[in-house]
């Protein structure tokens, strides 16, 4: 926004971000504040969601990193076991963090460490039946709290964020990737 009015495109009512970048452009109008526009509501929106979405797990004992571990096994396909290494790569976490999170679930009884029927030395991480469950409850619950949040949009609004905002991620980890 370089000396634009503070009013987005479209008719839409102003939010935090045209604020800020009406701000800016009236202290630096030579500067583009266009990624603000993407970027930073992404940022705000992330955080203006968390919370429901970490009181949802709460809700269901656990954190956030520990339904992250459940999901991931349930996500998986039976027979929902997977080994530490293919876990803390999917969750993009140290193997450490890995190790403390499983440590919980497993004294909570919603998984468990076995050797490797293929490799005596190594270990595969195994979702009970109840830690299944568990992940399918809160799953379903979460979607139906996030649910929420997107009513101001119609479907085929929904469908087009949904489009533009994959077509962003894989830019930028196309971008990160060639760094």
């Amino acid at each position: 926004m370089t000396g634009e009015s503070d009013r987005p495109a479209g008719g839409a009512r102003s939010d935090h971000v045209d604020r800020l970048r009406a701000q800016w452009a009236r202290e630096l109008p030579d500067l583009d504040t266009e990624p603000m526009a993407i970027l930073g509501r992404a940022f705000r929106l992330g955080n203006m969601v968390r919370p429901s979405i970490e009181a949802t797990f709460a809700g269901f004992g656990l954190d956030r990193g520990e339904f992250d571990v459940i999901a991931t096994l349930r996500r998986s396909g039976a027979p929902y076991r997977l080994t530490p290494t293919e876990m803390y790569s999917l969750l993009m976490i140290s193997s450490g963090g890995l190790t403390h999170r499983l440590d919980r679930l497993e004294k909570a009884g919603l998984i468990r460490r076995e050797k490797s029927p293929h490799d005596g030395r190594s270990v595969q991480v195994v979702l009970t039946e109840a830690g299944a469950a568990l992940a399918e409850t809160a799953f379903r619950t979460d979607m139906a709290s996030e649910a929420r949040f997107l009513r101001g949009l119609d479907a085929t609004e929904r469908e087009a964020l949904a489009g533009l905002l994959s077509k962003l991620i894989a830019g930028v980890e196309a971008e990160l990737a060639g760094r």
